[in-house]
């Protein structure tokens, strides 16, 4: 029988922070580089702690992001499901990597994630292009490493409560 951690509400609570924070109003000036933090979060725990969390958990994430944004329902269900199943696959190689490597690898799954967003809207017709589109793979990539230590360091405080 598998042990039951108590820090699987921790798992919850950080996915609901990232809903929070994606829809919480910024500057113009910012608004553009806010990082996917749904798509990060997903990556961390799939990467993390693949037996508590897996593609049910990433395509509820997903249904929770395109209702709180408006998007079309299944949208972001659709490109986290994809980018948590080459997680799933991959995690162990990905976890041995060094900590820049890993922030590549999470660049080149925030990018696929981004991309199939990008592809989802062109076939609803809601075309959006320029460099705007592609600025939160590259501050969701700066921030993985501040973000995988602080849910790390968190992590380590609600196991030892």
């Amino acid at each position: 029988m598998k042990p039951v951690y108590r820090f699987d509400g921790f798992i919850f609570a950080s996915l609901i922070a990232g809903l929070i924070l994606t829809i919480m109003p910024l500057p113009d000036a910012i608004n553009a580089w806010r990082p996917a933090w749904p798509a990060m979060l997903v990556l961390y725990w799939t990467l993390h702690k693949p037996e508590r969390f897996g593609l049910l958990g990433a395509w509820l994430v997903g249904i929770a992001m395109d209702t709180l944004t408006g998007t079309l329902l299944g949208q972001h269900a659709l490109a986290l499901m994809v980018i948590a199943f080459i997680n799933l696959k991959l995690h162990l190689r990905i976890r041995v990597f060094p900590k820049g490597q890993q922030a590549l690898a999470i660049l080149m799954l925030v990018l696929v994630y981004e991309f199939l967003l990008f592809w989802v809207d062109g076939v609803a017709g809601f075309a959006t292009s320029g460099i705007a589109r592609w600025l939160p793979v590259l501050s969701s990539a700066a921030l993985w490493l501040p973000v995988a230590a602080l849910l790390k360091g968190a992590m380590v405080l609600a196991r030892r409560a």
